[in-house]
């Protein structure tokens, strides 16, 4: 379970530095403190479910983003998971990065609707 905790913080940080917010500027944000920050970052602290929309909304991300590392879908058509074991690797890297650009957009729109 730890380990999760220090995969959520590490995309927390980075997503934090893409969006050029220091973790200061974020803690301030959050209310806490830097120190409680950095533990979050780094897995020795577990955010509050209160700490942690906000951190979600201050990012401008959805939870699962942080928490799974990537939008899930468990209802994809068992037809579609056969056919890519048909494919080959070149195919499987193109329809991921496909899957990626629908990803990036609906999170736009996602971001857009709740945070713009």
């Amino acid at each position: 379970m730890r380990d999760q905790y220090i995969e959520m913080g590490y995309r927390i940080k980075t997503r934090r530095k893409e969006l050029k917010i220091k973790q200061g500027e974020l803690a301030e944000l959050l209310d806490i403190s830097n120190n409680h920050m950095s533990s979050i970052e780094n897995g020795r602290q577990k955010p509050s479910m209160d700490t942690f929309l906000l951190i979600c909304e201050a990012l401008k991300v959805t939870p699962d983003a942080l928490l799974l590392g990537n939008m899930h879908a468990n209802n994809i058509p068992q037809d579609i998971i056969d056919k890519l074991h048909l494919c080959s690797q070149e195919d499987i890297e193109l329809a991921k990065d496909f899957i990626e650009l629908l990803v990036n957009r609906n999170q736009t729109v996602w971001n857009q609707k709740h945070f713009i």
